[in-house]
């Protein structure tokens, strides 16, 4: 078991400095996928069939890491199954039978999703089915971390849920111009919906009091930052001073 839990140290290290790379290397090349389609990412695929290629495997794996665990059935671990499923289930099988339009995504997008997401599974499972030490969830719900990162979590589920739907109205069946979101917290940021996704898995690291979780937020920033900034100054030369005069930061209010 040592020797396992160092390999997996070893792989929650490698996996923070993989993240800071990525985050240095959006800060040069745009992920090309929805608004900033890049058909240099590999070519096209149906975005409804890409999203549920990349996002269904973590739902995939950690259903058989869950079931594969002896604590299948211990409260805690199985509400941190069910608040991490929540998120997948809608996000592989929901969300692409709403997306509107014919737009496309690159496979090599869907591919870099697919590798993630299967890693992730590994390091969040990993943790709370098989690596957790005997007794780290007892009494869990005695101390704060559940109750907190729960209500966080479910914030920034509703916040993503609600900007995802404000963007899909954004347009009218056969209109193909862009708009700016409007209404939610695009009130503060451009880019709500991954405000909302930020604040989800901050939730979920507190709930499981974590290093795998705390490396899943610095995932999730490092990927979705650079997008914002990217999406930002779209926003901004399309639409020069209609958008800037908003005053709006990229995805953290009042921050960034």
């Amino acid at each position: 078991m040592e020797n396992l839990i160092a390999s997996y140290n070893t792989f929650l290290v490698v996996m923070s400095v993989v993240a800071v790379f990525v985050f240095i290397a959006l800060q040069f090349f745009e992920a090309g996928y929805g608004y900033l389609f890049d058909r240099r990412y590999g070519p096209p695929v149906p975005n409804k069939v890409g999203w549920v290629l990349m996002e269904s495997p973590v739902f995939i794996a950690m259903t058989i890491l869950w079931a594969m665990s002896d604590r299948q059935w211990d409260v805690v671990p199985l509400v941190l199954f069910v608040l991490f499923q929540l998120h997948y289930f809608q996000r592989s099988f929901i969300f692409p039978l709403l997306m509107r339009g014919n737009s496309k995504m690159p496979l090599g997008i869907v591919l870099m999703g697919i590798t993630f997401n299967t890693l992730n599974a590994l390091m969040q499972g990993g943790w709370i089915f098989f690596l957790a030490p005997d007794g780290y969830y007892a009494e869990w719900f005695s101390k704060p971390f559940i109750y907190v990162g729960v209500v966080l979590f479910f914030a920034g589920m509703f916040i993503n849920w609600q900007s995802d739907y404000i963007i899909r109205h954004l347009r009218k069946p056969g209109d193909t111009k862009h708009y700016i979101p409007k209404g939610g917290m695009f009130r503060y940021v451009s880019s709500a919906n991954y405000f909302g996704e930020l604040l989800e898995w901050t939730g979920f690291a507190v709930a499981s009091w974590s290093w795998a979780g705390v490396v899943f937020v610095l995932w999730t920033f490092a990927n979705l930052a650079p997008r914002s900034a990217s999406l930002y100054k779209r926003y901004a030369k399309e639409f020069g001073e209609e958008f800037t005069s908003l005053g709006r930061k990229r995805i953290i209010p009042f921050i960034y």
